[in-house]
């Protein structure tokens, strides 16, 4: 299964902050959403990724406290991407080599969407049981 198809399910709506936002804003951001991270956009580029892994560095470095910390101080920068048409089982082995959690999917320059690891394993998930109906049916049709 390609990632566009991943994507094509998900629906590619795409939750972002500026690198001069406020890392609370984010954080309350990602709280209503239910999310676990932010596209970091400047002038429509992907330039960042804000995810709770970097709130909870900052609040570590900041004993407790992100008041007046901004996105660019605390984000991925220049995050690893991927293209639509790879395949999941490619985007698996990338993310649990380099720990990635979230993975923007580039096509060209644009960002197209953000898979998480969540989002690998329900189409996995789904994949096996669109695969164990199939055979079943086979097993339930093949002569005796």
């Amino acid at each position: 299964m390609q990632l566009r198809e991943i994507l094509r399910i998900k629906g590619n709506l795409l939750i972002t902050i500026t690198p001069d936002g406020m890392v609370s804003e984010g954080v309350s951001t990602m709280s209503e959403k239910d999310i676990g991270s932010l596209v970091v956009m400047n002038q429509g580029r992907l330039v960042g990724m804000l995810t709770f892994r970097e709130v909870l560095q900052a609040l570590h470095k900041n004993k407790g406290s992100i008041q007046g910390v901004r996105v660019d101080a605390v984000m991925e920068k220049n995050p690893r991407t991927i293209g639509p048409g790879v395949e999941v089982d490619e985007l698996r082995s990338v993310m649990l080599e380099h720990h990635i959690r979230y993975m923007p999917v580039m096509e060209g320059d644009e960002l197209i969407g953000v898979l998480s690891f969540h989002d690998v394993a329900r189409a996995v998930l789904e994949e096996q049981a669109f695969e164990n109906r199939m055979l079943k049916g086979y097993i339930k049709d093949s002569p005796t």
